[in-house]
């Protein structure tokens, strides 16, 4: 594979581990929001990846991209508070189903990610570099 190729993979997780940084941070901006614009309760959202066949001759130039973000369709948490206007008839507010803790193991592996395909990226530049020193 050319070097050049490295570029378009390690960039295509770049691209694609932003995505994911961004709907964490909207899960953990929302995760104590009692009701969204249409008065339910916020619900988690996950970015599902895909890898794609950048080039039929060559399979190690693939590249990765966000194919949908998902909404989570577990049960929001019930809290009592029976003064708030959201309370059902039991006194229950339904709170988002975000789970801050697995939104942050999840924000530092996404991290991870992004960092280790810029480190790729460095490498390879700094191999095209090393190569171009070569040749002078």
């Amino acid at each position: 594979m050319s070097l050049f190729k490295v570029f378009n993979v390690a960039g295509s997780g770049v691209s694609a581990q932003n995505v994911r940084l961004n709907v964490i941070a909207s899960n953990l901006a929302n995760a104590d929001s009692v009701a969204g614009p249409d008065g339910t309760a916020y619900k988690a959202k996950q970015a599902v990846f895909a890898t794609y066949l950048e080039d039929r001759n060559d399979p190690a130039a693939t590249s990765v991209k966000v194919s949908q973000i998902v909404e989570s369709q577990a049960e929001g948490r019930k809290v009592y508070d029976p003064k708030n206007p959201l309370a059902d008839e039991t006194g229950n507010v339904t709170m988002p189903n975000v789970n801050v803790i697995e939104e942050m193991v999840n924000m530092i592996s996404a991290s991870r990610s992004y960092q280790n395909n810029v480190e790729v990226m460095n490498t390879a530049k700094s191999l095209l570099s090393k190569t171009l020193q070569l040749g002078a």
